[in-house]
């Protein structure tokens, strides 16, 4: 992966602020009119409060001294039995005690400034309704509002205005009942729920799951959920914050201003919450963090589900509603371990592979093609939300979000269930190795480094300009891991290709000494990122049955596809990966195709040193689109010659990467030979392919031949059921260097073989000798690279071969065979 620099993405807020702005000065301009009216009405009300308090003292003083005389009257009482004690010393009676005033139920100053400036950690211990002496105390925070009523049954009663949006009341209620707001602004009455009135949505089991990093469903605790709550609906808003002094939720429903909705803190959790009734799908929002040094920051939701079409940047509230329709496909996908079943895999970038197309439109056309061309699976290039298109979606914003750029994640969910029901698997690419810097997102989320590493060693990226994830950092973890989880539980995906494992790996990679330090040991692993890795390997495999991770990974770290629990002779477990991208390989391949037929022989090796460590873990063989961007050329265009030998070179490469033992990975494009190096903006050229253009035959001729190399390879086991047993391959010749030929045998678990013979050589060679097998009577030819179809020149074995008793390469048989220029040959038993 190549990605390109982080962009500053845009705020909501400036074009909302807009219209707060003149709303603000519309509700001053009110209340400066009605100041004096509300001062009269104030002062009558404080005359008609203070006569009522009078008489209520008095009423209270007469009560007293009537209830002391009862009791003095019940102490001196005679009973029949007893005797007439002597009378003591005439007392005078004493006064009754004053009763004390009521509280006044006005928010205090210490509580009302930090409530003003976001730094309030318990907003609901203020604000709401609260037993006080004398009643209920009801507290309000709302501001700009004009007036603010409280009803509940039959009773309404109208909150003081205590100023700066803060209105409170005592009421002579004995007990806190079931209550409304009306809060009047200028022109309308809003009628609605104190959000302060709420228990917290979140329990002690997932505050303990996220407080031990092991929340393994962590986006149903955490973001924003639609939900009822103690009978009212509304969305639950939560967010990890733990450097935070406050936070308060921001977005549409309250104008950008996030004034009056301050959030509460979770204990010691860093977790803050409020439920907000009244809100519901759709809604924009964010938080806004007061830092510790007491600035403000205001972010996106880093567990938001859906967000705003970039360049705008808010979350948005979501549920889902789809209906699955993939059952079948669920119940049947893990009946073979993926590294004995037949795995092609077609490489797309969705917003480019027909551009212009929704998620649902797509899912009216690349599951037929996909399917028609023979394909396994298809891989998708990162669909999680992220701000700049030209990084192709591998410097993520939103984790949790796909793309909004083609639609909801409803219509995600539509197009993976589409292509499940076609019969293809969906892995997706994920990013779990860094972030970029934008202020909305991730870096420096609540004041400090929380996502990335404290440590600027460690957390700054040296290639790509992005920030690292603290991989030690069990809540960092646990966001990753759930992360996995989600996109396979929730959106069905069957595979996870994680990028750039490797930089995750090495605490030195692309550092130079001096700027890495080492791990406790001395050495140069990144022990968090190998601890993280194996967590979420077994986590995924043991949550979701069925699904694969793939790692790209370009070193020869030792035990990357190994089972987590078994120890290598590094002293690591393994990281309990499926499949790993075999980067050798393909550096190797294509440096051997790039070089004139002339000087092949001088690089013959790279043709065949794959075999040396084809066992050491289960692999993937990538053409992917790393290699055909920036300035690499597509793969015909790597191949020399003039058109027709690079065409044919494409095709002979293609059959021998099928042939060669491992998984197949093409990206998408590279399918009809296409010209020039692909392009996010405009993706691959289909005019290629339309029956007016001249060369069109060209390019049909290789799509064609890549639909019957998947034919071929689904329907013969021997070339993917044994791939990662060394038994399942044997050498004919691997030292033809002189001929530019490999030849070689694969066995399915029957033993039954296929013989692939590649010619890297722009000549016929007739007769030529290969040692074979003497328990096959006579090999069929069942594919050629140069056949007519595919734009060959034809030369072909139509008759079966039989092998001859001459000794060759070793073996006591041998047959001759025609071989075409730079072609591929396969051949069964006949």
């Amino acid at each position: 992966m190549t990605p390109s620099p982080p962009s500053n993405g845009s705020h909501p807020k400036k074009t909302a602020e807009e219209k707060t702005t003149a709303k603000k000065a519309v509700a001053k301009k009110a209340v400066a009119k009605k100041a004096v009216a509300k001062k009269a009405v104030a002062k009558k009300a404080a005359a008609k409060k203070a006569v009522a308090k009078e008489a209520a003292a008095k009423k209270a003083v007469a009560e007293q001294a009537v209830t002391t005389k009862a009791v003095a009257k019940k102490a001196t009482k005679k009973t029949p039995k007893q005797a007439t004690p002597r009378k003591p010393p005439a007392q005078p009676v004493p006064e009754p005690a004053p009763i004390p005033l009521a509280i006044s139920p006005a928010v205090d100053a210490h509580h009302r400034e930090r409530l003003l400036h976001g730094t309030h950690h318990a907003p609901h211990s203020v604000l709401g309704a609260h037993p006080a002496p004398g009643g209920v105390a009801f507290r309000t925070f709302r501001p700009y509002a004009l007036g603010v009523t409280v009803v509940a049954g039959n009773l309404r009663a109208e909150l003081h205005d205590d100023g700066d949006g803060f209105f409170s009341g005592l009421l002579p209620l004995n007990d806190v009942p079931e209550y409304r707001l009306l809060v009047a602004y200028e022109g309308t009455v809003q009628d609605t729920e104190d959000a302060y009135r709420f228990l917290p949505t979140l329990g002690e089991l997932d505050l303990h799951l996220i407080g031990e990093g092991r929340h393994e469903q962590l986006w149903t605790a955490l973001g924003a959920e639609p939900m009822t709550h103690q009978g009212v609906t509304g969305t639950r808003f939560t967010v990890w914050a733990p450097n935070a002094r406050g936070v308060r939720v921001t977005g549409g429903f309250n104008f950008w201003d996030g004034t009056g909705h301050p959030m509460r803190s979770l204990g010691s959790s860093g977790v803050w919450e409020l439920f907000v009734p009244g809100i519901g799908e759709g809604e924009l929002y964010k938080f806004e963090i007061t830092r510790p040094d007491g600035s403000r920051t205001v972010r996106a939701d880093p567990l938001a589900r859906r967000t705003q079409t970039p360049p705008e940047t808010a979350s948005i509230v979501h549920a889902s509603h789809y209906e699955w329709g993939d059952e079948q496909w669920l119940a049947h996908r893990g009946d073979t371990p993926v590294h004995e079943a037949p795995f092609s895999v077609y490489e797309i970038h969705l917003p480019s592979w027909r551009p212009g197309l929704t998620y649902r439109q797509l899912a009216d056309q690349l599951p037929a093609y996909v399917r028609d061309l023979g394909f396994t699976h298809v891989e998708l290039m990162p669909v999680a939300e992220h701000p700049f298109g030209g990084s192709w979606g591998y410097q993520v914003t939103g984790f949790y979000a796909p793309t909004a750029r083609l639609g909801t994640p409803d219509d995600f969910k539509f197009l993976i269930d589409a292509l499940h029901r076609a019969g293809l698997g969906v892995i997706m690419d994920w990013v779990p190795a860094h972030f970029p810097r934008d202020d909305w997102a991730l870096a420096e989320f609540d004041g400090r480094p929380l996502y990335e590493h404290e440590d600027p060693l460690r957390s700054a990226h040296p290639d790509w300009g992005t920030l690292e994830f603290d991989y030690g950092r069990r809540e960092v973890r646990n966001f990753l891991v759930a992360n996995a989880v989600y996109w396979c539980e929730e959106f069905h995906i069957d595979g996870l290709r994680v990028d750039a494992v490797a930089s995750m790996l090495y605490l030195d990679y692309s550092r130079e000494p001096g700027q890495w330090i080492p791990n406790v040991h001395g050495g140069r692993e990144n022990l968090d990122a190998v601890a993280f890795l194996q967590e979420m390997n077994a986590t995924v495999y043991r949550r979701v049955p069925g699904v694969v991770t793939i790692a790209e990974e370009s070193t020869a770290w030792d035990g990357v596809t190994r089972a987590t629990h078994h120890m290598g002779p590094g002293g690591f477990g393994g990281l309990g990966f499926g499949l790993k991208w075999n980067m050798g390989w393909m550096h190797d391949s294509l440096d051997y195709v790039s070089h004139e037929p002339v000087h092949r022989k001088y690089h013959h090796n790279e043709m065949t040193f794959s075999m040396v460590y084809a066992y050491s873990e289960n692999y993937v063989l990538p053409i992917s689109h790393d290699e055909v961007v920036h300035g690499k050329r597509s793969l015909v265009s790597k191949m020399p010659g003039d058109w027709w030998q690079q065409r044919a070179d494409l095709r002979a490469y293609l059959a021998f990467m099928w042939a060669h033992p491992g998984k197949q990975l093409l990206f998408m494009g590279q399918e009809f030979a296409q010209g020039a190096e692909w392009s996010e903006a405009h993706g691959p050229d289909w005019w290629l392919l339309d029956p007016a253009y001249g060369a069109e035959a060209d390019h049909r001729g290789v799509r064609d031949l890549v639909r019957d190399l998947n034919t071929v390879y689904h329907h013969t086991p021997a070339l993917w059921q044994r791939d990662t047993e060394p038994d399942g391959f044997q050498w004919l010749v691997g030292d033809a260097a002189e001929d530019n030929v490999i030849a070689f045998v694969r066995y399915d678990a029957e033993g039954t073989p296929l013989l692939a013979v590649s010619h890297f050589s722009p000549v016929v060679r007739h007769d030529y000798r290969l040692g074979v097998p003497d328990d096959v009577p006579a090999w069929h030819e069942t594919l050629n690279t140069d056949a007519a179809a595919y734009g060959g020149s034809d030369v072909t074995n139509p008759d079966p071969v039989k092998p001859e008793p001459q000794p060759w390469h070793g073996r006591p048989a041998s047959i001759r065979l025609t071989l075409p220029p730079l072609a591929t040959v396969w051949l069964r038993p006949a």
